[in-house]
């Protein structure tokens, strides 16, 4: 149940970051509270999240997730293509958390 989790909170996150650049600084009234209420969810989530997985494990895929995420959406919604350089990044961190749960004995399996 613990991946289903970090699944949502990864999700809430996502929107969350996404809505916070809807929100133009906390100057629109919805956008803002979208902030609000998935940042909310995704830390109560991944609090659930560290009763089975170990919270550097569940961090790391967490943070490393949203990162491709949201540069994804921000080429697609905001035409904000990353250079080369950012793009090998990503693709290094997607590793490493291709690595964490293939490998990993952490990684709560």
């Amino acid at each position: 149940m613990g991946y289903v989790y970090l699944g949502l909170a990864i999700l809430a996150e996502v929107i969350a970051t996404s809505a916070l650049k809807f929100s133009d600084g906390f100057t629109r009234l919805v956008p803002s509270l979208v902030v609000v209420i998935g940042y909310a969810a995704a830390f109560y989530c991944l609090a659930l999240v560290l009763r089975t997985i170990p919270i550097g494990v569940a961090y790391a895929i967490w943070a490393g997730m949203g990162i491709v995420l949201i540069a994804l959406i921000g080429i697609l919604v905001f035409g904000q293509v990353p250079d080369w350089p950012a793009v090998i990044g990503m693709g290094l961190i997607l590793a490493g958390v291709l690595v964490i749960n293939l490998f990993s004995r952490t990684a709560g399996h």
